[in-house]
């Protein structure tokens, strides 16, 4: 029997593009393109990276905040890629990181999460976790983020996707559902945008 065509092997367009242009993987695309349909990153801001490695979306981030923004990148794996004077690395787990550890340039005008779940075989298993990783990026944003503040966070579509967007619109005024092109057709995840933090009087 002939084993299915693993997408993620070769390297596609995107991939090629994000070696050429300096950075470590394709997601970087992902990225510029919710910045660019959202305006979510401007010169100055603090902004909270989750799930950082290999170091794309920080790499991106830091360019876009310029030398008066500060960033904090969080990963369990080692971001090996330079980032700047402004930006810092902090390796560890976000799922048991205390809010306290990650509060370093807090409050957080954005807060990013690519974090995904080490895949299992198993979709419903995965899904779930991936569920967790967004509510606790979310939960993160709510804790540290700035008032007016913005979030994007992955989400692997599933039944769960209508209580992340249910608790995404607790929180911000507007609320955005991303698929970026340089997602690869065979995945099933989405970006869940939130827009204009509201103050916690209005909650």
């Amino acid at each position: 029997m002939t084993k299915p065509k693993n997408p993620y092997r070769r390297p596609d367009a995107f991939t090629k593009a994000a070696k050429a242009q300096g950075y470590p993987a394709r997601s970087v695309f992902k990225l510029q393109e919710i910045d660019r349909r959202v305006r979510l990153l401007r010169p100055g801001q603090r902004v909270l990276d989750l799930g950082a490695a290999p170091g794309s979306w920080s790499m991106y981030a830091v360019q876009r905040i310029g030398p008066s923004g500060r960033l904090l990148a969080v990963d369990l794996a080692p971001i090996l890629v330079p980032l700047g004077p402004g930006a810092q690395i902090s390796v560890g787990d976000a799922l048991s990181l205390a809010n306290e550890d990650l509060a370093l340039f807090a409050p957080y005008h954005v807060v990013l999460s690519d974090m995904a779940p080490s895949t299992t075989g198993s979709r419903v298993a995965d899904q779930a976790r991936s569920f967790d990783l967004f509510m606790r990026a979310l939960s993160i944003a709510e804790a540290l983020g700035a008032p007016g503040g913005s979030f994007v966070g992955k989400l692997f579509m599933s039944e769960d996707f209508t209580p992340a967007r249910d608790a995404l619109r607790a929180l911000f005024a507007e609320v955005k559902v991303i698929r970026p092109e340089g997602t690869r057709s065979s995945s099933f995840e989405v970006f869940l945008v939130g827009l204009a933090r509201k103050p916690a009087a209005a909650r």
